[in-house]
This record gives structure tokens, C-alpha cells and sequence, in this order.
């Protein structure tokens, strides 16, 4: 679905890179749902919700969270981390981007969707992709699943325009973050239900759909 009223910081730093000015890494807003500082960098998956889907339910107003479908990528004793899948922003040239940080962009066309990830670190990408493509600091998630991200996202776009890439990807700027036990007490409280993930909701390219698809699995699983 189209993003419900994104936080203006998100909208104007997603506006810089769609035209090609990086931003760095800068801490997003804080949020009832971030947690208070950056997680290091994603580790073979811990035990808790990784690799899972976490899905807004209708009880969650916060517009930054509103309807969405989120995919796990860490969740441990130190809090949790994941990436809205649902929520694309807006088509980004590939070859322009590249130059742009002094990446060879021979032979590279077409464009790349940038995804509102989440409010936190929102000068970072993450590209959330198929495990049979590893870049500069890829790790696996879960099953087939993995996670590329800064500085590897920009290796990994460049595979993808030239057709070297992961066989599925999505792009995402940004991310959910929660500190320890900040999740478990949302969920607790409704906000929150959890759902199996999988590959062909994940890559899904009509995210209007991904949020009453995933709700149904929780329906489909009491």
C-alpha cells in the first residue's frame, strides 16, 4: 500500500535519495516501536521471531506502523529488529545511483523501488534477498532468506541491473527497532500478531495486498 502520512523526516531524506544525495547514517525519530539505539550488525539468526512476519493489527494507529507487514530479522535477548515490507516509496534509476557513489554502471539500466523500512537509521538500505547471492556483509536470516546491508546494498544493486544478483530482492531505507522486551509487551497488548513467512508473500510485488494476505494466515493457523 502507498505510505499513510510517513513521518516528514522519512519523507524528505526518501525525496534526497531519490535524487541522488546520500544522507549517511542518521538516527531516525524516536518512536513507541524503535528501540533507543542501532542494532549491530544482523548475526546468524537468533532464536524468537526472526525469519517470521509481524503484522500490524487494526488496534495500532501509530501512522509510521498503521496496516503493516514487517519481516523479521533479529529478535534476542537484546530486542528485536525487522523491515516493513509493504510500504514502497517511490522508483529509483539504477545506473545515476551508482555513479553516484563511484560505482561502475556500465551496461546497467531500469530502476530499483525504494521501500519505507521503518523509522529508524533512515539514511541506511537493506536489501532483503534469496541466500544463494552474498555480498559484502550478507547474512542469513532464516530458510532462503537473507539480508545485505550498508555498505553491501550498493554492490548487490549493481549484481541486480546487470542481472548477477539474487534471484528475489526488495530494497528497503530504514528500520523497525524495539529494545529488550519493548515487542514482547506490544504484542502482549494486541498490537502485534505474528505469522509465518515465506518467500512468495515476501517478494509479493502488490504490497496493497501483502497486509490482508498476511492477517489471513492468522486467521488460516488458530
Amino acid at each position: 500500500m502507498p505510505p499513510a502520512r510517513l513521518p516528514k523526516r522519512a519523507v524528505a531524506v526518501l525525496a534526497v535519495l531519490a535524487g541522488l544525495a546520500w544522507v549517511g547514517a542518521v538516527p531516525g525519530p524516536a518512536s513507541p516501536s524503535a528501540a533507543a539505539s542501532a542494532p549491530r550488525a544482523v548475526a546468524q539468526a537468533a532464536p524468537g521471531l526472526a525469519g517470521q512476519f509481524l503484522v500490524a493489527t487494526d488496534t495500532l494507529r501509530d501512522p509510521r506502523f498503521a496496516r503493516t507487514v514487517i519481516y523479521m530479522v533479529r529478535h534476542d535477548a537484546t530486542g528485536a529488529m525487522g523491515l516493513v515490507v509493504n510500504r514502497p516509496v517511490r522508483d529509483m534509476p539504477l545506473g545515476p545511483l551508482l555513479r553516484k557513489f563511484g560505482r561502475d554502471d556500465r551496461g546497467v539500466t531500469g530502476t530499483v523501488r525504494a521501500h519505507y523500512g521503518g523509522p529508524v537509521e533512515i539514511g541506511q538500505g537493506f536489501l532483503l534477498h534469496t541466500a544463494e547471492y552474498t555480498t559484502e556483509g550478507t547474512e542469513r536470516v532464516a530458510g532462503d532468506i537473507a539480508m545485505t546491508p550498508t555498505p553491501g546494498v550498493l554492490t548487490a544493486l549493481g549484481d541486480i541491473a546487470r542481472g548477477a544478483g539474487p534471484r528475489k530482492s526488495l530494497f528497503a531505507i530504514g528500520y523497525a527497532g524495539w529494545a529488550s522486551g519493548q515487542l514482547e509487551g506490544e504484542i502482549e497488548r494486541g498490537a502485534w500478531i505474528t505469522v509465518p513467512a515465506d518467500e512468495a508473500l515476501l517478494f509479493d510485488e502488490d504490497p496493497a495486498r501483502k497486509w490482508d494476505r498476511a492477517t489471513a494466515r492468522r486467521r488460516i493457523t488458530i
